[in-house]
């Protein structure tokens, strides 16, 4: 009898013990022994475009009866194209008419207009530059003579990460090798430049 009383004793011991101790911690809510600790992901910007990353970049454009092959580049570097900074660019270009029959191309006006903007949007538009021909009815452009010219791309908002340049070439084609008479055609193309962190 007394045998038995101890076992219960013990028996009823331990389970208090065991009661006492609370959950294992394997069963603990909210925790599980394999969780590794995690970090908030962040979305890195993408990318701004740059068409003058290598230095120069070419582009065919073509009006009507008019081919044009453009050249663009900028003697400032890129690191250099800050928002405050005047940045130039500068093209050459020369054309090819088709059918050839030996009429002449003329380049009458060409316009740049820059638009800075950011991943927002665009911040508005730069006051348009222009060269216009003052020789009538233009500059000669059909290839082998080409035209040059440089424009500035000046002071741009803080916040802008980039620079889209606009440009328009109004091109005058003779209707016959020996007329007066000529046919306006209109090409348009554009380019995206990176604006530098100004560093301060």
């Amino acid at each position: 009898m007394m045998r038995r009383w101890a076992a219960a004793a013990v028996t009823g011991a331990i389970a208090v013990a065991l009661v006492g101790c609370g959950p294992a911690p394997w069963n603990a809510p909210g925790e599980t022994p394999d969780a590794a600790p995690t970090t908030p992901r962040t979305t890195a910007p993408p990318p701004v475009p740059n068409d003058l990353s290598g230095g120069s970049t070419e582009r065919q454009v073509t009006a009507g009866a008019v081919a044009a092959s453009l050249n663009y580049w900028s003697d400032l570097s890129m690191d250099r194209w800050t928002a405050t900074a005047l940045k130039p660019v500068s093209l050459s270009l020369a054309t090819t008419v088709t059918p050839d029959d030996g009429q002449r191309v003329y380049l009458q006006k060409a316009t740049m207009i820059a638009v800075p903007g950011n991943a927002q949007g665009d911040l508005g538009p730069l006051a348009p530059t222009s060269d216009q021909s003052a020789t009538n009815p233009g500059y000669l452009v059909l290839s082998p003579y080409s035209y040059s010219q440089t424009f500035y791309v000046e002071e741009v908002p803080a916040e802008a990460t980039f620079v889209t340049l606009r440009f328009t070439y109004d091109f005058l084609v003779q209707t016959t090798p020996t007329s007066n008479e000529y046919a306006k055609q209109t090409g348009t193309d554009s380019l995206t430049v990176a604006i530098a962190p100004s560093g301060e």
